[in-house]
């Protein structure tokens, strides 16, 4: 949606069933609010819920990942802040795509 010199803004979405890595970033910090859907965020091991509205700060260095473990999409906006927004900067723990 934007990718600015001090920031990068994403909409997000994550099919029923599905999660993203379980990583961090080195450079970058991330604000994700919930547009759609019923979402399971683990931070730092944590399982978090949230739904439309609510938001999370991922803090620079956090583990962190989104699930949606129910039978309809879940749509996020990611706002994220940091010096680097580069896709060389995220460091994946686990992958179910198979992805370095």
């Amino acid at each position: 949606m934007a990718d600015e010199p001090t920031y990068k803004l994403k909409r997000i979405e994550v099919n029923p069933g599905q999660k993203l890595s379980y990583q961090y970033h080195h450079k970058r910090q991330e604000q994700w609010t919930i547009i759609e859907g019923q979402a399971t965020i683990v931070l730092d091991g944590e399982e978090i819920a949230l739904s439309y509205g609510q938001s999370i700060f991922i803090p620079l260095g956090a583990k962190h990942r989104i699930m949606n473990l129910t039978d309809k999409p879940v749509v996020f906006i990611e706002v994220q802040t940091g010096t680097y927004f580069g896709e060389d900067d995220i460091v994946r723990l686990e992958d179910e795509y198979d992805r370095n």
